[in-house]
């Protein structure tokens, strides 16, 4: 199958990036517009403020990014950490050189008989 004749995906032309985008700052500018429409309840005197929720969003937006970055020194594994373990990779090899004392290939098996009866001669 050639490249060209695959089929593109949706969000890999951009032309339906841009019209997505388009359409969710649209969104956001409706949504922050009609704040200043729609009647809230308020239990508080600082949800008061026009555009409370869209600055409380993003301020817990930026404080989230900012703690997940700092959980990440503290969190964060090497980038080995999920290969094989060093006790583990000791093991297979002690496995397998038993298991090669056991079934000795047949070359080295023949050239060390021939070389023995050689010295027995």
């Amino acid at each position: 199958m050639n490249s060209t004749d695959e089929k593109i995906a949706f969000f890999d032309k951009p032309k339906n990036v841009t019209w997505i985008l388009r359409i969710f700052y649209a969104l956001c500018v409706l949504l922050v517009l009609a704040d200043f429409i729609v009647h809230r309840h308020v239990y508080v005197s600082f949800e008061e403020i026009p555009t409370f929720y869209a600055l409380y969003g993003f301020v817990a937006c930026v404080v989230l990014v900012i703690v997940a970055t700092a959980m990440r020194k503290v969190v964060m594994r090497g980038q080995h950490y999920y290969d094989e373990r060093l006790d583990e990779l000791d093991a297979t090899e002690i496995v397998d050189t038993a298991k090669k004392i056991q079934q000795p290939n047949s070359e080295t098996d023949l050239t060390a008989t021939s070389k023995h009866e050689e010295s027995n001669s």
